[in-house]
């Protein structure tokens, strides 16, 4: 073996040690307090919700005419898109946008107990704008619409997660 291959699994060997001492870990499937969730609402987030709980493959997502018979109940109360105008040219043309994604929900357990009151999520990109590429524009922020709603489904994930059933 040569001299730099040593040193390489050296030093592979003592990063491996040091993330290992500070507590570093990869991000595991969140584990739920309860054991069937429902997902109420028809929209493309709530299906997106949806195939992200099945995927952590830790809890058992019923349809929605099922709601009765799970121990949570995830319930959308709203979602929107909006944009703002963040700057003009002096022509009064639109030059920057603030794209911004907001979702309410809340978590009721069996009996409709609730286990996590109405909450808001809200993420916001900025981008700019160009009239000749209106387009192009709109399929960019399309694309940051849904960079967004997967931050936010990976939120809800987390919440999920923290909710303690007594």
């Amino acid at each position: 073996m040569s001299r730099r291959s040593n040193r390489r699994g050296f030093l592979a060997a003592a990063s491996a040690m040091v993330l290992a001492g500070c507590g570093f870990e990869l991000r595991k499937a969140p584990e739920f307090a309860f054991k069937s969730i429902a997902v109420l609402g028809t929209s493309a987030f709530s299906n997106y919700l949806r195939r992200q709980l099945r995927a952590a493959g830790t809890v058992e997502v019923l349809p929605a005419d099922q709601a009765d018979k799970a121990e949570a109940v995830l319930e959308i109360l709203g979602e929107s898109r909006n944009n703002i105008v963040l700057s003009t040219t002096p022509d009064g043309q639109v030059r920057e946008l603030q794209l911004i994604l907001t979702l309410r929900f809340r978590v009721r357990g069996q009996g409709g107990k609730e286990l996590l009151g109405p909450t808001e999520i809200q993420q916001s990109r900025d981008i700019t704008y160009n009239e000749t590429a209106a387009l192009a524009k709109e399929g960019e922020a399309e694309l940051l619409y849904r960079d967004m709603q997967n931050d936010i489904a990976q939120q809800v994930l987390r919440r999920l997660a923290a909710i303690k059933t007594a």
